[in-house]
């Protein structure tokens, strides 16, 4: 067969996605501080765009004869303003004579005197909270060691992690500071006398060790505890360490209580890290009419097209072709902007009505009566496509009287009962709050747990129950055991 070219003509439908319908994705997926970030860029780089200040509201608000007095004193450059005559008044001969003669007659008033000045408080600064490399540091400047001992131990603090752990080995440490591993030995062992108890440490193990060590329980049986069966602590198999040592079940739980008031992190108190609050995207208010929805911009900067830019287009002789080009795009890029951020704001507002009208029992009663919802449902119910639910619904929270919930919150699975289908939410609330009221020195197992959804008119597997409550961190069974 011949290989041979030619022209075909061929019709076919596609999506294409334009830069500025791509856009408009983006914006709907962000949530509110990432938001917030994008919009102060293009404010940058968008010469057509301004935010909205409150300096200009208030004048636009004067009245036509105050801005005829402004106009009028920009006018008269050539005159002096009250407040030029003011300043050249006080600056007058007599005003510099009186503060050189100010002590002739004895009295001395103190003014810019160098001696007299009020020294700033230490308040005024802003002062960083030691880390936990500043406590070691201090520590060890004030230790009496040999100086070649002090630089190794530097070395080493600088590889503790956040929590508290030598990351490197002797080995890495000795290569990075040029030195034996002996002599690193002797730094690591200098450090882990240092405070917090424990910090230095390999491991979880050699951390315990070093606090039992410091508190004088050398071959104790929680020392033991710790160096044999830290996998039977775990699971709180305390009958099987009571056979290993030969040892009374209140010994062993003595010994236990003083492992668990150990700190497995022992640079926990210095972390600097910062609290990161949930910031709503919407607030629902229940008012005598219903719920009132009202979307969260108070941290975004509120953008409009700048009218100068915009009347200066209008001026085709004022600009090269290139430069009018520019000029244009950006005013398409803004306006578009604009119209993305409104139809950002529509959507939004719209899955959250659509969400109140199907979980109308838990907004108005509790999370008991929430109903499974998926997100097609909401699509149908508001004509669109499931993926644009999915990116509004991702990474948002929404604020009502229940407390502030992820949207993803009211989306759950259907589970089967007597009574009708149940929301797997439900479902994960009524498994926590029978775990809550059980005995903690006889806790429910998870077929225990299966027979109690039994009576309440839901059927669920034992492993699914396992899932739940692993999804919730609740402990097994045995883990949840207390024994005094």
């Amino acid at each position: 067969m011949a290989l041979e070219h030619k022209l075909e003509l061929k019709l076919a439908q596609k999506l294409v996605l334009t830069p500025q319908l791509q856009q408009a994705i983006k914006l709907l997926h962000l949530p509110l501080l990432e938001l917030s970030q994008t919009l102060t860029q293009e404010l940058v780089e968008n010469p057509f765009l301004e935010e909205e200040v409150l300096e200009e509201t208030a004048k636009e608000e004067l009245t036509r004869e105050e801005m005829e007095v402004m106009e009028t004193e920009e006018e008269s450059d050539d005159a002096e303003s009250p407040l030029e005559k003011m300043m050249s008044s006080l600056s007058g001969s007599a005003v510099d004579e009186y503060f050189e003669d100010r002590s002739s007659d004895g009295r001395d008033l103190g003014y810019f005197t160098p001696g007299t000045n009020t020294p700033l408080s230490f308040e005024q600064f802003a002062s960083k909270t030691p880390d936990i490399y500043d406590h070691l540091l201090w520590q060890l400047r004030l230790s009496d060691v040999r100086e070649d001992i002090r630089q190794i131990g530097e070395g080493v603090i600088g590889n503790i992690d956040e929590n508290g752990y030598l990351s490197a080995t002797d080995e890495e440490i000795a290569k990075s500071v040029n030195a034996d591993v002996d002599r690193v030995g002797k730094a690591i062992e200098l450090i882990q006398g240092f405070d917090p108890p424990g910090i230095g440490a390999r491991d979880l193990k050699e951390c315990l060790l070093l606090q039992i060590r410091l508190l004088g329980l050398t071959g104790s049986l929680a020392e033991k505890i710790i160096l044999n069966n830290l996998e039977e602590l775990k699971k709180r198999n305390y009958h099987q360490i009571v056979r290993l040592y030969n040892a009374s079940l209140n010994d062993v739980l003595a010994a236990v209580k003083v492992i668990e008031g150990l700190e497995p992190k022992p640079a926990r108190n210095f972390s600097g890290a910062s609290t990161n609050y949930v910031v709503p995207d919407v607030f629902v208010v229940k008012t005598d009419e219903g719920y009132q929805i009202i979307l969260n911009d108070e941290r975004l900067p509120k953008l409009r097209i700048n009218n100068y830019y915009k009347k200066l287009l209008l001026h085709k002789n004022s600009f090269s072709k290139e430069d009018k080009q520019f000029l244009e795009e950006k005013l398409r890029s803004a306006t578009w902007l604009l119209k993305s951020l409104d139809q950002r704001n529509r959507t939004i507002y719209r899955v959250t009505e659509s969400i109140i009208n199907f979980q109308r029992d838990f907004f108005d009663k509790d999370i008991q009566y929430l109903k499974p919802l998926n997100l097609k449902d909401v699509a149908l119910d508001l004509g669109l496509h499931e993926s644009t639910i999915s990116r509004v619904t991702s990474n948002k929270y929404l604020s009502c009287g229940h407390g502030v919930f992820c949207f993803k919150f009211f989306f759950s699975s259907a589970l089967q009962s007597s009574t009708g289908e149940k929301s797997s939410t439900t479902v994960k609330d009524m498994i926590r709050k029978i775990i809550l009221e059980e005995d903690p020195r006889k806790p429910l197992s998870d077929q225990r747990i299966v027979d109690l959804l039994k009576n309440n008119n839901i059927i669920i597997a034992r492993r699914t129950v396992a899932k739940y409550r692993e999804e919730l961190k609740i402990l097994s069974q045995n883990q949840r055991r207390k024994f005094s």
